[in-house]
């Protein structure tokens, strides 16, 4: 659906990268690695979004590494649309509706990176969670969100990598 209105599929694939996870950056040279695609297409969507303020990039060494702007004032809309469009929010929904004492939901895995390989590799921690809904909520969130969705439980807080999606903790 996302697809109708962003028309240029590397603009999609870059928004996917910088906006699932504000932590992601990278240069025009890995991303076309990553893309599969040439650096002149790359390099034409990376102008047009660091001119519209979308996008900030800095230099690293000899490199020009971009970003999301945290401080754009349509950040927040950006990132829940994409969320949207990837599914995340129905996923901690659906995790959050009846699977017990959920302490974290963590994306790992490509996703977390930004990348869009149609497969979602969650880490849900927390105790006496409910592991006869897991098979259940696979199958259904497969379907409604045209991903495949890999989870993981676990005890215990996880403290290093991923996106966190929700953390009792915290309060997020």
């Amino acid at each position: 659906m996302l697809e109708s209105l962003i028309t240029s599929k590397t603009r999609l694939r870059l928004l996917i990268k910088f906006f699932v996870n504000s932590q992601n950056h990278s240069h025009l040279r890995g991303l076309a690695e990553e893309f599969g695609e040439s650096t002149n297409a790359i390099r034409k969507e990376l102008n047009n979004l660091t001119q519209a303020g979308i996008l900030i990039k800095h230099s690293d060494k000899n490199k020009i590494e971009y970003q999301a702007n945290t401080r754009h004032p349509f950040y927040s809309n950006i990132r829940d649309i994409i969320r949207k469009y990837l599914g995340l929010d129905m996923l901690l929904e659906q995790i959050l509706e009846r699977m017990g004492e959920v302490e974290q939901v963590v994306l790992i895995g490509d996703i977390a990176r930004g990348s869009d390989t149609g497969t979602i590799d969650v880490l849900v921690t927390g105790d006496s969670l409910n592991d006869d809904y897991f098979n259940h909520l696979t199958t259904r969130l497969e379907q409604l969100i045209d991903r495949k969705v890999i989870f993981t439980l676990a005890s215990g807080r996880f403290s290093s990598g991923g996106l966190i999606l929700f953390d009792r903790q915290a309060g997020v």
